[in-house]
């Protein structure tokens, strides 16, 4: 690993910070949308229905008419008035860098391939349970036409108090998700989507962001092809200045497969989803000097409920079996869009306020982590900081439902 994650931690921490210690926290990228964004989606495009409930009472049945002269600028208006609500609302949550829920976005990879040119949709297609989405192809030369993200992060820092982090769908999956119709293989395809991946994250430096995190959840699936995305990520990085965090996020899989590969990789933090599993494949990563920072997921993406402070606070200490405090940032498993907007709300403002907890604690000297790295509690803090995991959460379905 080539860059210097210490180099661009300091600037996360707020003027206000109220600890010593410092543990970044943030969120993975995806947020539950509001139901009425939803719905102005379906009057732009012309596909709201009408229930019964939402006629008048007196109205005859067949004729009542809605006008859905709904333009691209009240759609727009729509979108940012929600980037607006969902950025304010992880701020109020007191999350450190903050995203606003991508809530322009559609689908990871859709969202993307309509905006590259060289890609052609021919229909969804099932990918789980009763789930489809527009399946893309490859059909010639991947160029970069216009930009992908400038404007929507250009909106949501001017609206944040917070720094704002911006997520990427990644070349491989961007490659792997696809049909290939025009590259002589997926590799091939990949570096070429690399290099304009490094297109984007340089007129987003630009415009001012210090915080990418590049998505690869197809890596997990297929975790042989981990040279090609490390190859990736150095087209993506190249003139790319120390001061701006890179982070990698991969969902769920079998960690052990990638690591510690992953330590070549020029990034300066890596985003895994352990909290689902229940931390069983934390040991994966204390067999090597792990050293670039860990974004551990501490809430879980995937149940519908929300942890208590003191769980959570047990599952950031996990962090400290593999690095010390300065190399951890803390976040939910994954993308949290698929979750009841009160139970994702109330992940985040727990998380936080664990976090905050053990900051003290180690502040105090209430958490010895002179055995290494190994965290070795010694006192309890408020009854919370020592206790055991309640029970074991099963492992939900392999899929990244919540990007």
């Amino acid at each position: 690993m080539t860059r210097n994650p210490a180099a661009n931690r300091e600037q996360f921490r707020p003027a206000d910070h109220p600890n010593d210690h410092f543990i970044l926290t943030t969120v993975v990228g995806s947020y539950p949308k509001p139901k009425w964004l939803n719905r102005a989606r379906d009057l732009h495009h012309g596909e709201l229905e009408v229930k019964a409930a939402d006629r008048a009472s007196d109205e005859p049945r067949g004729s009542f008419d809605i006008d859905v002269d709904f333009d691209e600028d009240n759609w727009q208006e729509a979108k940012d008035d929600a980037s607006r609500l969902i950025t304010h609302e992880h701020e109020r949550a007191g999350l450190d860098a903050v995203v606003d829920g991508e809530m322009r976005r559609n689908e990871m990879v859709e969202y993307f391939a309509h905006r590259i040119a060289g890609y052609e949709f021919h229909g969804p297609v099932k990918v789980w349970g009763h789930n489809y989405f527009d399946k893309p192809s490859v059909v010639d030369e991947v160029e970069y036409d216009e930009t992908w993200l400038v404007d929507e992060f250009a909106f949501t820092d001017d609206v944040a108090q917070r720094p704002v982090k911006v997520p990427i769908t990644g070349p491989y999956t961007l490659a792997n998700w696809s049909f290939n119709e025009h590259y002589d293989d997926e590799a091939e395809l990949a570096f070429a989507l690399a290099e304009l991946v490094n297109t984007e994250v340089e007129k987003l430096v630009e415009a001012g962001a210090r915080y990418v995190q590049i998505d690869e959840p197809a890596l997990a699936t297929t975790p042989d092809d981990h040279a090609i995305v490390g190859e990736c990520l150095e087209y993506i990085t190249e003139g790319i200045p120390d001061d701006v965090r890179i982070g990698l996020h991969v969902c769920y899989g079998d960690y052990s497969r990638i690591y510690p590969e992953i330590l070549d990789f020029p990034i300066d933090e890596f985003d895994v989803e352990l909290c689902n599993g229940d931390y069983d494949q934390i040991d994966v990563f204390t067999e090597h000097e792990f050293t670039a920072d860990l974004a551990l997921g501490v809430v879980d993406a995937h149940t519908a409920e929300v942890e208590p402070v003191e769980d959570v606070v047990e599952n950031i200490q996990q962090g400290f079996e593999v690095v010390p405090p300065e190399q951890l940032t803390v976040s939910p498993d994954c993308g949290l869009k698929l979750l009841p907007r009160t139970v994702a709300y109330g992940k985040m403002e727990n998380m936080v306020t664990a976090t905050r907890q053990v900051e003290a604690a180690l502040d105090d000297g209430d958490i010895d982590l002179s055995g290494g790295r190994r965290a070795r509690r010694t006192t309890e803090r408020s009854g919370s900081l020592s206790r055991a995991i309640r029970g074991r959460r099963t492992p939900r379905e392999l899929t990244c439902k919540g990007r």
